[in-house]
């Protein structure tokens, strides 16, 4: 079967309904569309997700993390520790702030940081811990927090895949100092663009709302040296109204997973693992392919399955990283952030998937064989 006879299912596809259209004509014909009762009512919705914490709209997750790290005081000097193995935002943020990026490699289930690796890379230097929860399953909390609270170091959760995601009950973005999470269009859920910081502490949240508005909280009563990273009203409409549907998203991607995971058998296949207690939200459906990764994406392409790598380059193999940490003579050994960088496909998993198109990806998927 080709491409050409069939419609290709795409490996994402964003859910822009009647309701958000709505949504966001209401808030244009009202002329208040810049952090006015929209994004109020969006963080205070969004805080439900989060254990109650105090909840501060921002305009993107990479602005979440970066504003998350400076309400932290997390500066020049510091050092934070980040898996290689995610976005380069997780690392940008921390060289936005002037602090170092000490890279720590992952485990090779839920592909998020090895509390041993990060043990093992704790300096007098040491600031924080950046746990990601990749793919939408929640990294190993409940082993990283210990370490945190025994070194006294913040931990700044990237939870900008995986909204509502949780382990052992409790939800990603309420173990640390603060959790942060995106709202872009791929996202289980979004709003348009935008992103959400979450904390327990209320001088924190204070701190970042002033960032987030140019150091204000009164109109031209500057406290503080902030930016323009305001989420505008419009855009929280829309997230408004995405939260009112992401429980029933999160389900259908579980359960299309679940599907997956039940029926895929080619033997150069690995389903995702997910741990005890763990409640992955599957942002993304990851396999690893052990054979010939690039062949298998082809023919995977050519049965009209969307497929892509996420991702294909680690973080510390990137020219802004790499660059200077080989200056200044720094190498750093992650064979499980290697492999995985070298394995990893995702599929589709997103909820529009129908029960035709979960059949012919599992097809597609089977078809490779041995041949791999």
């Amino acid at each position: 079967m080709s491409s050409s006879e069939v419609q290709p299912i795409p490996a994402a596809r964003p859910v822009i309904g009647e309701e958000e259209i709505e949504a966001a004509v209401r808030v244009l014909r009202t002329g208040r569309v810049v952090q006015g009762p929209e994004v109020a009512a969006f963080e205070e919705g969004f805080a439900e997700l989060v254990a109650g914490r105090h909840c501060v709209a921002v305009n993107s997750g990479t602005s979440a993390l970066h504003l998350l790290l400076l309400a932290l005081g997390i500066g020049p000097g510091d050092e934070v520790i980040v898996p290689s193995f995610s976005f380069a935002a997780s690392a940008n943020a921390v060289r936005l702030v002037g602090a170092d990026v000490v890279f720590a490699d992952i485990e090779p289930g839920n592909f998020g940081l090895d509390p041993a690796a990060v043990e093992a890379a704790i300096t007098p230097r040491t600031a924080a811990i950046m746990p990601v929860h990749l793919y939408g399953n929640p990294a190993s909390m409940d082993k990283l927090m210990p370490i945190a609270d025994k070194h006294k170091l913040a931990v700044v959760e990237d939870a900008c895949q995986a909204h509502a995601a949780s382990l052992h009950g409790t939800p990603v973005g309420a173990f640390g100092s603060g959790g942060t999470f995106s709202f872009y269009p791929t996202k289980n859920m979004h709003s348009l663009e935008g992103g959400m910081i979450s904390t327990g502490d209320a001088e924190v949240a204070r701190t970042l709302r002033l960032l987030r508005n140019q150091g204000m909280e009164q109109r031209y009563a500057n406290e503080i040296v902030g930016a323009n990273m305001r989420l505008t009203d419009v855009a929280a409409a829309i997230g408004r109204v995405q939260l009112t549907k992401l429980a029933g998203w999160t389900e259908q991607r579980r359960a299309n997973a679940a599907y997956l995971t039940e029926n895929i058998t080619a033997p150069g296949v690995v389903t995702p693992p997910v741990a005890d207690g763990a409640y992955h939200v599957y942002h993304q459906y990851t396999v690893r392919i052990t054979g010939d990764r690039d062949a298998a994406m082809a023919k995977l392409t050519e049965a009209g399955v969307g497929n892509a790598v996420y991702y294909p380059t680690p973080i510390h193999r990137l020219r802004p990283f790499w660059e200077p940490d080989q200056k200044a003579g720094r190498t750093w050994e992650l064979p499980e952030t290697e492999r995985a960088a070298a394995e990893v496909v995702s599929l589709p998993v997103h909820p529009s998937l129908s029960e035709s198109d979960l059949e012919r990806i599992v097809s597609a998927v089977n078809e490779l064989g041995e041949n791999l």
